[in-house]
């Protein structure tokens, strides 16, 4: 087990490696961020010295040292817009976006294995082919079209539910956090169902493929011919069985999803880290950019490593299958 982690973990220092390399000559080979940064009527001394500041004038290559040298310390550097920390810009945004993306994923988590698992044990069912009809629609319909619709149901039809923002937050461990509150939840629920839909699709299709696979093998066989009942059956053996793709589909949504909430934020207004990323590359806020996409690989990376471990602890022919490979 201890070789199989130290495998592991080297090959995610050289994908961080490569990943920082990569991201930060594409974001600073394009635009010129000098010409949004400084104002028109600036002179050309200060120009110069905003270039100078900002380390623009130097070639790309030891830019890069230098914010390889800083990474390796924990320093993101300093926004151009904002002038501050980057480190410090995001994480005032990351609690939003934490708080909508891990509702979203797990609702969608719980009611699509849910919803799936029933249609994988009664495929031929009304409910189940309702069910599979709504997981088509998850899959069809683009979410900003989604958004939009639940805007204006929701919020101006029907004035039930705010239609963007935030809502009354509450400071829990220092942290701001909207679902603690009444009018805080009633912002997040539209954001959130919209972020939600297509991963329920998702799991719900993942669940059913799961469940028709587990309830025609030997260990669902034997467990009926030994007399269990069929809810003893779902819960020992069937969700035992499906749980591995469940897991690994989880963990790349729960990344995807925090890395992507962009479209749902923009839509809703929701002032998170998603918002935060488009109102950068509008003014090419290069050091946002860069940490952003650098956090994001970091993310996928870790969420990739703690998945291979849960699967080496669930199943060590993983484990030992890599090993000797």
């Amino acid at each position: 087990m201890l070789a199989f982690i130290v495998q592991r973990a080297l090959q995610a220092v050289l994908v961080m490696a490569v990943m920082s390399v990569i991201v930060f000559v594409g974001v600073y080979a394009v635009g010129n961020p000098v010409d949004i940064v400084i104002p028109p009527d600036a002179t050309i001394a200060m120009r110069e010295e905003v270039i100078r500041r900002l380390g623009l004038d130097l070639p790309l290559w030891k830019q890069y040292g230098i914010f390889a040298w800083n990474l390796l310390h924990g320093d993101f550097g300093r926004s151009f817009v904002y002038n501050m920390p980057v480190l410090e810009l995001i994480g005032g945004r990351l609690p939003a976006t934490l708080e909508l993306v891990l509702i979203s994923i797990l609702f969608a988590t719980v009611v699509g294995v849910s919803l799936g698992v029933y249609a994988g044990v009664k495929p031929d069912s009304l409910l189940a082919k309702l069910i599979m009809g709504l997981s088509i629609l998850g899959f069809s319909v683009p979410s900003f079209w989604v958004g939009l619709i639940l805007i204006l149901t929701f919020a101006v039809s029907l004035g039930i539910l705010p239609a963007g923002g935030r809502g009354e937050t509450v400071t829990v461990l220092g942290v701001q956090w909207s679902f603690l509150t009444l009018n805080g939840l009633s912002h997040i629920v539209l954001p959130a169902l919209n972020l939600a839909l297509f991963k329920m699709a998702m799991m719900i299709r993942l669940a059913r493929a799961g469940t028709r696979e587990a309830m025609l093998s030997d260990t669902v066989k034997f467990a009926r011919a030994a007399g269990l009942s069929e809810s003893t059956i779902l819960r020992r053996h069937v969700l035992k069985l499906i749980s591995i793709p469940i897991i690994t589909v989880f963990g790349l949504e729960l990344g995807s999803t925090l890395a992507f909430a962009v479209v749902t934020e923009t839509i809703f207004s929701w002032p998170g880290v998603g918002k935060l990323i488009i109102d950068s590359i509008t003014v090419l806020d290069r050091p946002v950019m860069v940490a952003y996409l650098v956090l994001t690989a970091f993310l996928f990376v870790m969420i990739n490593f703690t998945v291979d471990l849960v699967f080496a602890a669930i199943d060590p022919r993983i484990r030992s299958g890599r090993q000797s490979a």
